[in-house]
């Protein structure tokens, strides 16, 4: 045992685990019911505590949608991140990490909340402040990297991130309603793939 971090207390355990147990219900009915329908009381039935240990956590339902965009933003990066840093090469990595956006962009619960609802709830600013702390930031990373090397030839790297993130989101929007989806999302990436290698040197 490190004995160099404090034991958490019972409360403090108990406090967490209710946090994280009105998280998991939340993701669960935004995502069935969305976000107008979804009540405090529901999601509190479903956490399994009261309205006032709801209320302790979180000021409105507001707020823990906020935290359930951010929980599922920061997994949808872990996950992203994985896959890139297995490839070797940076423009693989690349490749392979719009792949596994797009993965987590169709995972139902990330598609109601953070596709469809998010930037309607929390305004545009709080949203794209969300998104380019999780998994845009991976996207700039690795295209800021690409200019490092030399191998990018694109001045503003930011704009290049937030187009190529919007073609993404986008697509994702229209393969569930798509009559070949397997068809649409090729087409959608070569369309990607053919907008970064129009700027790719070498």
């Amino acid at each position: 045992m490190d004995k160099s971090k404090p034991e958490r207390s019972r409360r403090e355990e108990y406090t967490e685990a209710t946090r994280l147990a009105l998280l998991s219900a939340g993701r669960d009915v935004f995502a069935k019911e969305g976000y107008q329908a979804a009540g405090i009381e529901t999601i509190s039935r479903a956490a399994r505590v009261t309205r006032g240990a709801f209320y302790h956590h979180f000021d409105d339902k507001k707020a823990l949608f906020d935290a359930v965009v951010v929980s599922l933003q920061s997994e949808a990066a872990a996950k992203i991140g994985e896959r890139a840093r297995a490839q070797r090469k940076i423009w693989e990595r690349l490749s392979v990490g719009i792949d596994a956006y797009l993965d987590a962009c169709l995972e139902p619960a990330y598609g109601r909340i953070v596709i469809q609802e998010a930037a309607a709830v929390l305004g545009n600013e709080r949203y794209r402040e969300i998104e380019e702390a999780y998994p845009m930031a991976l996207l700039t990373a690795t295209l800021n990297a690409l200019k490092r090397e030399g191998e990018l030839d694109f001045e503003d790297i930011d704009l290049l991130s937030r187009m190529v993130d919007a073609m993404i989101c986008k697509m994702a929007l229209m393969l569930p309603e798509a009559d070949h989806p397997k068809k649409l999302r090729e087409r959608g990436q070569k369309i990607i793939g053919s907008l970064l290698g129009a700027f790719r040197r070498g």
